[in-house]
């Protein structure tokens, strides 16, 4: 989806409690590759922010039980390192599933202390069937577009014309891709993240993962610990309820999440005017939502439109300033044109969008099972929607697809590790894609990692997006393997960002590390 920049404001970071900090056993310097052992053409393929760019392609078996049969291609970028120390390859991915990891090498590396990005080769890609890779899947082209049945099923009609997009959507999939559905998954796209290694001539791999990318991680580190030398995960997936589960749990976070945010106009009723009660704030953007039922605006913006252009303030509060600005000239104004203009620049999906949304589906159906009986999505939804409305029926029809996909679903991976060096994990506390406990369930699972908490934090991929104190944690890590190690559940705390200012206030600021890694992360997740 297109995302227009934030704006937040230029706030000191608050420091983190003290920890003690030990060294992690990930190595020592490596020696460069040689030419001979890459297996790989790097062609120039810089832009104006990131000019170091670099780009290649790699095939790998479609099958991977099959290394001589079919082949795939991936499309991956590099940033080479350029100090005489060498740490090796640092694969970074932003999530989705359904991301698109080129830009975000050269993010990660312009965004690390110089001394530490320039000791890897920061390795971006994009995954099998995603953007430059090929196939690039588009199941459906203008799946999304406007004006889509309303979200809530409060007929038979309604929730009829749903669950029809959501049958035509796996159909069409079925239809033009029935021979590399069985073959999208995560353990596949673990397996492909080996075949990179070997690519590039690495005995072992430092993996850097936003999101979902935490689970692909995840999984690598599963199938090839031996093969792992640093590890950082960053919004971290809870693996034990991947997938049907798991978006139960996220309708709950959004809705607090989406509460936060009417809290916060609430103290801003001077600049939007909608009061400063948050429960009469909330009321008031439900009652726009029925309004939208009626009467979309400029014929582009209904209930599903309304709800799409919202979600991305639960992901990323740097968004909040134009979401209030749009909300209250609907309210107040009755005018429109700020609402549709914020759902063209947060909700519409474009070509790119119908990619990722096709991976998210074919990953996400194909990766563990989902009730196939529509009588439990109905009962369970609707269980949930009573306590949270904002984006219940939303997610629903967004991942309803799986109740109907033409493959076979394999078992989710258990990713319990013991054999792996220490990892370094990222959890906000009010984080609503990944909610906090999927950071604590898999600091358990993976022996002597240690977890970062952004303690008041809700925003969804963390590092390398302003908090300093975040960032030295990174950068240590990368740098020499130090980890921080404390008593409790967190390793290391650290406070979150200021909440971002209206507009048009002095102390907003004009550009953002955040809202720059916000539009690089993976589709929805």
């Amino acid at each position: 989806m297109r995302q227009r920049a934030a704006v937040l404001c230029g706030a000191a970071v608050l420091a983190a409690g003290a920890v003690t900090a030990v060294p992690a056993e990930a190595g020592a310097p490596l020696p460069a590759p040689t030419p001979r052992a890459t297996g790989l053409t790097w062609k120039k393929c810089g832009t104006d922010d990131y000019p170091a760019l670099q780009c290649a392609s790699l095939t790998v078996p479609l099958d991977h039980a099959r290394p001589d049969g079919r082949r795939i291609t991936l499309a991956l970028s590099r940033v080479p390192h350029t100090a005489k120390t060498y740490q090796g390859p640092l694969l970074v991915n932003p999530g989705g599933p359904g991301g698109s990891g080129l830009t975000l090498a050269g993010f990660v590396a312009s965004s690390l202390p110089k001394k530490v990005a320039a000791q890897y080769d920061v390795i971006g890609f994009d995954p099998r069937g995603v953007g430059r890779s090929e196939p690039a899947l588009d199941c459906r082209p203008g799946h999304f577009a406007a004006v889509r049945p309303d979200t809530l099923p409060t007929s038979p009609a309604v929730e009829r014309a749903n669950l029809t997009r959501a049958e035509s959507f796996a159909r069409a999939c079925g239809a033009k891709y029935a021979d590399v559905l069985p073959h999208l998954d995560t353990v596949s796209a673990a397996r492909d993240l080996d075949v990179i290694r070997q690519a590039l001539g690495a005995e072992r791999i430092n993996y850097f993962g936003y999101s979902y990318g935490t689970y692909l991680g995840a999984v690598y580190a599963k199938l090839h610990p031996e093969r792992v030398r640093r590890l950082v995960l960053d919004s971290v997936v809870d693996p034990t309820d991947v997938w049907y589960d798991a978006n139960l749990n996220q309708d709950l976070a959004f809705n607090d999440r989406h509460r936060a945010f009417m809290a916060w106009i609430a103290t801003y009723d001077s600049t939007y005017g909608l009061g400063t009660d948050p429960e009469r704030i909330e009321a008031a953007w439900y009652g726009m939502r029925a309004a939208l039922a009626k009467n979309p605006a400029g014929g582009r913006v209904g209930p599903a439109e309304l709800e799409d252009t919202f979600l991305p303030g639960g992901y990323y509060n740097g968004y909040w300033p134009y979401l209030a600005e749009a909300f209250a000239a609907y309210v107040n104004d009755r005018n429109a044109a700020p609402l549709v203009e914020a759902y063209e620049d947060f909700g519409a999906p474009d070509a790119s969008g119908d990619n990722g949304y096709s991976i998210y589906t074919s990953v996400q159906c194909r990766d563990a099972d989902w009730p196939r009986d529509w009588d439990r999505w109905r009962e369970d939804n609707w269980d949930v929607y009573e306590k949270a409305p904002f984006m219940t029926w939303n997610n629903a029809w967004y991942n309803a697809p799986c109740a109907f996909w033409p493959t076979a679903s394999r078992q989710a991976v258990d990713v319990a590790n013991q054999q792996l060096p220490p990892a370094l994990l990222f959890q906000a506390t009010g984080d609503a894609a990944t909610p906090y406990e999927g950071g604590v369930t898999v600091h358990r699972l993976l022996r002597d990692s240690s977890l970062v908490v952004e303690r008041g934090g809700g925003n969804h991929g963390i590092t390398l997006s302003g908090n300093a104190c975040l960032d030295e944690h990174l950068a240590a890590y990368l740098a020499d393997g130090t980890v921080p190690r404390g008593d409790g559940e967190a390793d290391a705390v650290c406070a979150a960002l200021p909440a971002p200012e209206p507009l048009d206030s002095k102390a907003a600021s004009t550009s953002s590390r955040g809202s720059t890694l916000h539009g690089l992360l993976g589709f929805r997740g």
